[in-house]
């Protein structure tokens, strides 16, 4: 079954970075279209960022300049490297398809900025 597993995150002070990891198994990875999204508790989930099969990737006003989406096909993995974290970061981060499919939510990693 396929399946996608998000690790990395943690606590970090504001003006830090970390590098989530997302490894995909199954299928998945022959789908175009990757995507980091977070989640606050209370709110919706938001789409952080996301990224064509050749690299080309877009981002959330919120995020650009300071986050950058990778991928690697032969590894099925994604990552997303965090710079320049503010508080405001704080959620849990998801890996999935864009658009996210029901089926492919993992446990998330949760990343806490502190101030």
């Amino acid at each position: 079954q396929a399946q996608l597993v998000e690790s990395g995150g943690g606590l970090v002070q504001l003006g830090g970075s970390l590098r989530l990891s997302c490894a995909a198994s199954g299928t998945i990875f022959s789908i175009n279209l990757m995507a980091w999204y977070r989640q606050v508790p209370g709110k919706q989930r938001e789409l952080v960022a996301y990224s064509f099969k050749d690299g080309t990737a877009n981002y959330a006003a919120s995020v650009k300049g300071r986050f950058t989406i990778s991928r690697d096909n032969a590894r099925f993995s994604i990552w997303l490297q965090m710079n320049s974290l503010k508080p405001e970061d704080t959620a849990v981060y998801y890996c999935n398809t864009y658009p996210a499919l029901d089926a492919y939510w993992g446990q998330g990693t949760q990343v806490t900025v502190s101030a």
